[in-house]
């Protein structure tokens, strides 16, 4: 008689589990979100500092109206099972990044994108009308940094030329040991939330709407990015040809010179020559 095997957590999910339908419905835009140019930049080890500074000023937007949510929703039955703030929050690190990277005057040089502004609006307002939906974007974000946190962090630790792990604290869970099985705790807690087929629906639609939220701000981010780079371009074309011009008046004047010396000099030896027909 053959013993009956005991399955594994990530096993005995189902289809009915929120986690894989959320898996499931977010197929197609997960792979979208990845082919971003600022993901690219990533995954091909050719993220520039510049590309990071931008994007933790967004994820600090983001991440403050996400947590600042859970917090006020707390006690709320569909976010209690998914709260933890000791093992999940990042505000705390990305200030600690932006810090690193901008001075302790980083507040007044954030720049974020609209997009970011239109994610960050619409985390406040389920927060407030739908907080069951935040299942959703806490899902997606925190369980996508989890995921490829170590990698990525890596990643952007080579790319950008950083000795230490000094700028990179948002990569870095210290409060989860093992990434693997926190992932199954999480999920199942997600499973457990008792949602009616109209918030059950709800939920799935918010899981597509934070990957569209994030691939625009992806977007807008390299948007920001091009044309920062092109003024710069266009600063030193301006500047190169201005240096150019600059360059061709000294040039013209000492045409103007040697063209005077010559003709000085032509003279004087003609005056020269004819003093010396004269004094013969």
């Amino acid at each position: 008689m053959e013993t009956e095997k005991t399955q594994t957590p990530a096993e005995q999910m189902t289809d009915r589990d929120l986690s894989e339908q959320i898996k499931k419905v977010t197929k197609d835009s997960h792979v979208r979100a990845e082919n971003t140019e600022l993901m690219l930049s990533f995954q091909r080890g050719k993220v520039t500092l510049e590309q990071y500074k931008l994007l933790l000023c967004s994820l600090h937007e983001v991440y403050q109206a996400l947590e600042e949510e859970l917090d006020r929703n707390s006690n709320h039955p569909g976010v209690t099972p998914i709260y933890f703030p000791a093992e999940l929050a990042r505000l705390e690190a990305i200030e600690k990044d932006l810090e690193y990277f901008y001075g302790r005057d980083w507040r007044e040089k954030i720049v974020v994108p609209a997009a970011t502004k239109r994610y960050c609006h619409r985390l406040r307002q389920i927060g407030k009308e739908n907080p069951e939906f935040l299942i959703a974007h806490a899902y997606t974000r925190y369980l996508g940094d989890l995921s490829g946190g170590q990698v990525l962090g890596r990643i952007a630790q080579k790319s950008m030329g950083l000795k230490s792990s000094e700028g990179l604290s948002f990569f870095a869970f210290p409060g989860v040991s093992s990434p693997n099985l926190f992932k199954q705790l999480y999920r199942s807690r997600m499973n457990s939330v008792e949602l009616t087929e109209e918030e059950r629906n709800g939920v799935l639609e918010e899981a597509v709407r934070a990957f569209e939220l994030n691939i625009q701000v992806f977007d807008d981010l390299q948007k920001t990015l091009n044309v920062t780079e092109n003024k710069q371009q266009n600063c030193v074309t301006h500047s190169g040809n201005t240096a150019a011009k600059t360059l061709q008046i000294p040039g013209a004047i000492i045409k103007t010179n040697q063209l005077l010396r010559l003709v000085l000099g032509l003279f004087v030896a003609l005056v020269t020559v004819s003093m010396g027909i004269y004094s013969f």
